[in-house]
């Protein structure tokens, strides 16, 4: 069984080496090659490896944070042109408490304190459903720091819809009297949207989280379920 990690793509060269290094920690535990693929900026793209794959069983791990536009509609779309009959789809990685514990991981060794202001900061998402979800990671997360965390995209949605942009968040969090903000990146690699949390002014901001081992346990996990629903049907 083969299996595929489909994350989002990315520009920056280290932004795709962190995938490739969740691949492979991910292929030390499993044992077997973990192949890669991206949805957009660059290639190669998730039909083009999978038309390679001569219909071999195999899982496809969503290398995303929430089920959004890419999960739910160019995944299957990919899956679909590929004209591969053998694959098995598995669910995001987030929300989860995993990622959430990673989280806060991420702010601690940013120098997070408890009192400070937390921003969780997605990437950015028209999708409802997504939103909904990246809701439910901030809960987790007020619920490890102590208080309420505020929520902001890196890109926010120019018509408006979803959470506001990560720097207007910060700056009202000190309007609010927050002598202290830090920025919780609900991202997994570096890239043009990490590189914005560092400009949204604010005193903490936590890593991507692709390279915490919660991350490659998830990783893992999801796809030893996949494979174990796709071997009891068949």
């Amino acid at each position: 069984m083969t299996t595929l990690l489909v994350a989002h793509g990315t520009r920056n060269s280290h932004g795709v080496a962190m995938i490739g290094d969740l691949a492979d920690a991910m292929s030390d535990v499993l044992d077997e090659p973990v192949r890669v693929a991206f949805v957009d900026v660059l290639g190669p793209t998730p039909d083009e490896v999978l038309r390679g794959l001569d219909h071999e069983p195999t899982v496809l791990v969503p290398a995303f944070l929430s089920s959004g536009y890419h999960v739910r509609s160019d995944i299957p779309r990919h899956v679909e042109s590929s004209g591969h009959r053998a694959v098995t789809v598995t669910a995001a990685l987030g929300p989860s408490p995993e990622l959430v514990r990673a989280m806060l991981d991420r702010l601690l060794d940013g120098g997070w304190r408890p009192g400070d202001h937390v921003v969780l900061a997605a990437a950015g998402t028209r999708d409802v459903h997504a939103q909904g979800e990246i809701h439910i990671a901030a809960a987790m997360l007020s619920a490890l720091v102590g208080h309420r965390v505020s929520i902001g995209f890196a890109a926010p949605c120019r018509d408006g819809s979803g959470y506001p942009p990560v720097r207007e968040v910060v700056d009202e969090a000190r309007r609010r009297g927050a002598r202290r903000v830090a920025v919780a990146s609900y991202l997994l690699a570096d890239g043009l949207f990490q590189a914005r949390l560092h400009e949204a002014g604010a005193d903490v901001v936590g890593a991507p989280l692709s390279l915490h081992p919660a991350v490659v346990r998830l990783a893992i996990s999801r796809r030893r379920r996949a494979a174990l629903v796709t071997s009891a049907r068949n």
